[in-house]
């Protein structure tokens, strides 16, 4: 895992004092080595976290004669492989690590052939001498990030945004019309920014620029859709092919030179990582636990514990009160946007807490992406159905539960939430349920609902029609929450503290073959991950495999009245505030007194709030 940067440049000697400050930006994904290649109009950098060939990989990496130079942020899965093709078919290469086959491969390949030969999780940039040919490429989910600026002769790219901002060349204006999609889903969707014109590679794709052009996008990967023609599994062999492909995910993603361990919850997903391991490693597992020192926090250390017992790990506890005052201004630093979801806060302190004692950690995340995990998926699936009701019976469903006991029977509440999101049809209602700012209050603090985030996010449902309901959802969740907020907050939350995170679940292969099972087999009735969880079920405790789904999370409505309270009014509502001067000032005063008085829970929102504050104020907005 590393931290990759460059630009266009006539000069490049000149422009070294740019690269160098780059460099300096990213020093926190790659703290072992630095370096920067030269081209005859382009300079690329990388900072390096070393974990294949540690002695021989470190940058500049190039073909045999120099003509092709490349950086890359991430792991390559089957470079052995590549090495071994490109060794018998003649090329001479010089280090061990995964870095150098891109820069072989690329003196003959096309962008996209190239993309598509590469199995991992991956950012790169390569350039070829002999047609002045800069090349940028990005995984198929988009586990790593790749950010560019193009604007007259000007080409910048970094694996953050705080290296692209870096050049001189690259102006720091805030995208007005971000802030709208930002509040209703916690997150600027992709590919657009908070910055005008900085965008990012969307993942799946390939970005060339050649003399004389402008940057074209290429795709080389789409998201799968259950394919018509495929072959119909039954649900024993789906089993079987599950545990298969998930053990093989797990295996190739082992390969390194440095220690390596795995986050564990005691969830279904981080289990079924673990007991992999357990199963083809010829040493004690080492993994990893948080939990939180407040008795209405998120503590999984008991289930946790269950799981290292039952496969001998080598288990390690953290017990954390963290300072969330402290930790929102660094969680923004890192970002470089405002980011509403607040399990960043446990992500970040567990990647602090596991990278003192290993580089590399396996995590679960992708399980409920690819199998159906949430139990929105359930309500979306629910929703289709409860819109071809007649108004007549909506209504009396709506008005039962208005006056159903919520208080003694826990369920009711998210029924009642239900009803009253489900009459806006899909996917509107989905995005409501998952919404960190509801959008009554987005459209009181900004004027309009939503913006351009809720079009794009319609359209990517509508590129679907046709496909069963959670079929649709799934896709859906993989190009929008997974793509800009999951995968967004662990690879910022552990590169934070130099710590590489691999996901098997989100092994392509196993993405598409997850896409071609039947949705029943995913989820049936209230039966949520059906297959993953009888795919495991010989190898994982039971009391993991019957426990309810519990998120990563913390007691954000107990903090705003509490801990933050002092400084979240003072932060929104003061005459320093900053988002008053972009947001209706009578409706943040309104969410924050709801809140304060206990007449709403608004915790969510007084973070999404909150960071876009902290954000504004650093950047003088």
């Amino acid at each position: 895992m590393c931290g990759i940067s460059g630009f266009l440049s006539d000069h490049p000697e000149r422009d070294i004092p740019i690269v160098e400050r780059q460099i300096a930006l990213l020093e926190h994904r790659g703290p072992d080595a630095h370096g920067w290649w030269t081209g005859s109009g382009c300079v690329l950098a990388q900072n390096r976290l070393s974990i294949i060939d540690v002695e021989g990989g470190d940058p500049p990496i190039t073909n045999e004669d120099g003509s092709v130079g490349v950086v890359l942020n991430g792991e390559i899965y089957n470079f052995p492989s590549l090495q071994d093709e490109l060794r018998a078919g003649g090329h001479q290469l010089a280090t061990r690590c995964d870095t150098e086959v891109i820069a072989h491969l690329a003196e003959t390949l096309d962008p996209v052939a190239l993309a598509q030969r590469l199995d991992g999780m991956f950012a790169f940039a390569v350039w070829r001498e002999r047609d002045r040919r800069l090349v940028l490429g990005r995984d198929r989910l988009g586990k790593k990030p790749l950010y560019y600026f193009h604007r007259g002769d000007t080409f910048v790219f970094g694996s953050e945004l705080k290296a692209v901002l870096a050049h001189p060349d690259v102006p720091r204006e805030l995208d007005e019309e971000a802030i709208a999609p930002y509040l209703s889903f916690g997150y600027v969707p992709s590919p657009r920014t908070i910055y005008a014109g900085i965008r990012s590679v969307p993942p799946g794709c390939v970005l060339t620029l050649e003399p004389g052009g402008g940057p074209r996008i290429e795709r080389y990967w789409e998201t799968p859709r259950r394919a018509p023609a495929a072959r119909e599994l039954s649900y024993d062999e789906a089993v079987v092919e599950v545990r298969d492909r998930l053990g093989h995910a797990v295996a190739k993603r082992l390969i390194s030179d440095v220690p390596l361990g795995a986050f564990l919850s005691g969830g279904i997903d981080s289990s079924a990582v673990v007991a992999m391991m357990a199963e083809v490693t010829d040493r004690p597992v080492e993994t990893f636990t948080i939990g939180f020192d407040d008795t209405d926090g998120f503590d999984e250390r008991p289930y946790a514990s269950t799981v290292a017992r039952a496969f001998g790990t080598n288990h390690h506890e953290f017990v954390v009160h963290p300072d969330a005052i402290d930790l929102v201004e660094r969680l923004v630093w890192f970002h470089d946007q405002p980011f509403g979801d607040s399990s960043a806060i446990p992500t970040f302190l567990l990647s602090e807490m596991t990278s003192r004692h290993v580089t590399v950690a396996l995590a679960g995340d992708g399980g409920d992406e690819l199998f159906a995990g949430y139990e929105r998926f359930i309500g979306g699936v629910a929703a289709q159905s409860y819109e071809r009701l007649p108004r007549v019976a909506r209504r009396a469903v709506e008005g039962a539960l208005a006056v159903a006991p919520a208080q003694r029977v826990p369920i009711v509440p998210k029924l009642q939430r239900f009803a009253a999101r489900a009459g806006a049809g899909m996917p509107t209602a989905f995005r409501q349920w998952i919404s960190y700012v509801p959008d009554e209050d987005t459209h009181a603090l900004t004027g309009h609902a939503n913006g351009w985030g809720v079009a794009d996010y319609e359209a990517a449902w509508d590129r679907t029609a046709g496909d069963a309901t959670l079929d649709r959802l799934l896709a859906l969740n993989l190009e929008t929450y997974l793509l800009d907020d999951l995968l967004v907050k662990v690879d910022r939350m552990s590169m934070a503290h130099g710590l590489e995170v691999r996901s098997p679940f989100l092994d392509y292969e196993l993405v598409e073959f997850a896409a071609n099972l039947r949705p029943s087999f995913k989820a049936r009735g209230l039966t949520l991950k059906r297959v993953l969880k009888d795919a495991i079920r010989p190898i994982v405790p039971a009391e993991i495999l019957s426990r309810g789904k519990r998120g990563f999370g913390v007691p954000l409505d107990r903090w705003f009245r509490t801990d933050l309270r002092t400084y979240a009014e003072g932060m929104l509502l003061s005459d320093a505030s900053r988002v008053r001067h972009h947001l209706d000032e009578d409706a943040l005063q309104r969410i924050v007194g709801e809140h304060m008085t206990g007449a709403r829970n608004n915790g969510h929102t007084l973070w999404t709030l909150l960071t876009l504050e902290v954000f504004l104020r650093r950047e003088g907005w």
